[in-house]
């Protein structure tokens, strides 16, 4: 699979095993309508691009309104196609026939045509500089000096018309929309027909496009949340991977695409997935429940109804879970504990539960910082819920626990370990603090019952 371009950061190097570079679109596309999507895919680049992008566009006057060559149109078919370019320095030719460089290298030596030089400036050419030059030089000198003193004698008038003329053909060249290139995919995704490969690359384009929280927004509309939430149900686990990774991008701090996806049910398939063997797999669900139910009171209440703690505690409690998995677990409990606290909702009682904070606490035996780092928050969180009993933890031999911690963490033989272990053990110190305050209040309310 193709690697996808990330808007603004060149291209993306995708977590799944998207190795071999490919044409964006799927082969079966109308050939013009390759072309067009992948310029379009591209403008994602063009707020980077914009200065290039105005010379170009002069370049295109200058060419086809001063020159009047005929080679004009074409280079600003090439120049519009180079200002959207991507960090692939792919030249038009390339996106239209999907063929690689050494390929067209190959046709254009047969064809007896001269070789260009590129760099980062996309699209064939080095640069401005070298489009021009190529421009000219594919030109007769004499008919070059002829119209540009022809050139001189226009009117305003004809002048007005040639402006005209090359507002024509900046219209033709205009890119499609976000929304076009969204229904493109979104097309795919409903065809039964489609090659698994073809079905992903749609897919990783959607991954782009959904960004945007405008894009996100409209997502629904165009039927694409419906055939997302299908294809976590795929035979395939890179197809379910990917669509839930767009999920949760689409719904991060989007609070109408998050109701849009728990109102189709599509929390209770994403837990599921949580339990898969695939570390990537569960990773990209988590990715998604966590995106649908942070800071999301009806996110929280389904997860709960789909026994999403459950899913928390296998992920836990399990040697085999992946530690970077346990990781984001982790890290969604101090969400939810925090979301909490601040919020006053006590509707997921389960962070409370002492075979819950057992779970945290032996997964400070672990060796691993920064595991024991995302622990130490956690439990801090959790401490601070008024429904959590610091004699629960005191049953789980927390002291003792937090005490081992502190002697490993004096222990490691590295410099730059020993740094990173005295931020660590700092944090130690002030959730045992904490736990003893706690426990001490506890034990004095007990007191004053008696």
């Amino acid at each position: 699979m193709g690697a996808s371009r990330t808007p603004n950061h060149g291209w993306h190097k995708n977590t799944s095993t998207l190795e071999n570079s490919k044409p964006l679109f799927p082969p079966h596309f109308p050939a013009a309508a390759l072309s067009s999507a992948a310029m379009a895919e591209a403008r994602a680049h063009s707020e980077r691009s914009s200065h290039h992008r105005l010379l170009l566009i002069l370049a295109v006057a200058l060419l086809s309104a001063v020159l009047l060559l005929p080679v004009a149109t074409a280079s600003a078919a090439v120049a519009v196609a180079a200002a959207e370019g991507d960090g692939e320095n792919r030249s038009a030719a390339q996106w239209a026939t999907g063929k690689d460089e050494g390929e067209l290298a190959a046709e254009r030596e047969a064809a007896g045509g001269g070789s260009v030089v590129e760099d980062d400036f996309a699209g064939g050419f080095g640069s401005l500089d070298s489009m021009l030059q190529w421009a000219i030089g594919n030109s007769d000198p004499g008919r070059l000096k002829e119209e540009a003193a022809d050139v001189q004698k226009l009117s305003e008038d004809e002048l007005l018309k040639r402006r005209v003329e090359i507002k024509e053909l900046m219209e033709k060249l205009k890119m499609p929309s976000d929304a076009d290139l969204m229904k493109i995919t979104i097309a795919d995704l409903n065809n039964s027909s489609i090659s698994l490969e073809d079905r992903q690359r749609a897919l990783q384009e959607l991954l782009i496009l959904v960004e945007p929280i405008d894009n996100a927004n409209d997502l629904d509309k165009i039927g694409g949340l419906v055939a997302l939430i299908q294809d976590l149900n795929n035979a395939n686990e890179e197809i379910r991977t990917t669509s839930a990774w767009i999920l949760g991008k689409a719904s991060q701090n989007n609070a109408l695409v998050q109701s849009q996806i728990l109102g189709y049910g599509a929390l209770s398939r994403l837990v599921k997935m949580g339990y898969s063997t695939s570390a990537e797999e569960a990773a990209k669900a988590m990715y998604a429940i966590s995106a649908l139910i942070r800071d999301n009171v009806n996110g929280q209440e389904a997860f709960r109804l789909e026994r999403g703690s459950a899913m928390l505690q296998h992920m836990l409690a399990s040697d085999s879970t992946d530690v970077r998995l346990q990781k984001k677990a982790v890290f969604l409990v101090t969400d939810l504990a925090d979301f909490q606290l601040n919020s006053g909702n006590s509707g997921l009682a389960f962070l409370s539960e002492r075979v819950f904070l057992k779970l945290m606490v032996d997964m400070l035996s672990r060796f691993d910082l920064d595991l024991q780092e995302k622990v130490l928050l956690a439990i801090r969180s959790l401490l601070n819920l008024p429904s959590t009993d610091a004699t629960d933890l005191e049953s789980c031999d927390f002291n003792s626990v937090l005490y081992r911690l502190g002697v490993q963490l004096e222990e490691l033989p590295s410099e730059e370990q020993k740094e990173y272990a005295g931020e660590v053990d700092a944090l130690r110190r002030e959730v045992q603090t904490l736990f003893q305050q706690k426990l001490k209040q506890v034990r004095t309310t007990a007191t004053l019952a008696l």
